[in-house]
């Protein structure tokens, strides 16, 4: 059995995209995962799975709350291991862990073209990126944040990020 984190791009924000948590964990466990937990009501999951394929659980997770509740919510999955390999590769210092963003996306970032980003044009923000993820630090806080929309562009795969608060009780929920 593999532990799974899995992250729902875009739900439950802004009285959008509904979808109740305890559905969720209904929903995974109907699937076959078992230990099924959730995190905070922005679509973050933590599971067991029988098979090695993250790719695959994504997948299942996509279609099934297409099946069931008639929303395309793409999903991001790592595994624990992948988990604490993100949080050790972290370059950047985290002073505010809520003004600090982790992105995670299916496939890598394009890093030659987000080093050719001047910046000059994110003064208070700054960014490190490493395969399918990227670090960005916002000081006047997420609200205000240009960067991760723009790195979100220099990638062929879907994108959600999540803060290094959430990333951190993630990890600790998939290690247990």
């Amino acid at each position: 059995m593999t532990r799974y984190v899995a992250l729902l791009r875009g739900v439950n924000v802004g009285g959008r995209r509904r979808l109740p948590m305890a559905d969720l964990r209904d929903m995974l466990a109907g699937l076959g995962y078992t230990g099924v937990a959730t995190y905070v009501q922005s679509g973050n999951a933590v599971l067991e799975a029988a098979t090695d394929d993250g790719g695959a659980v994504a997948a299942a997770v996509s279609s099934a709350i297409r099946e069931r509740f008639e929303l395309d919510v793409p999903t991001v999955v790592r595994s624990a291991e992948r988990m604490r390999e993100v949080v050790a590769a972290n370059p950047l210092e985290v002073p505010d862990p809520s003004r600090f963003l982790v992105l995670f996306a299916t496939a890598p970032f394009d890093a030659g073209a987000l080093r050719g980003l001047d910046p000059a044009a994110y003064p208070r923000e700054r960014l490190a990126v490493g395969g399918t993820e990227a670090y960005t630090c916002h000081e006047e806080g997420i609200r205000f944040a240009k960067l991760p929309e723009v790195v979100g562009r220099h990638t062929a795969g879907t994108v959600t990020a999540r803060n290094w608060r959430t990333v951190l009780r993630l990890l600790e929920m998939a290690e247990h």
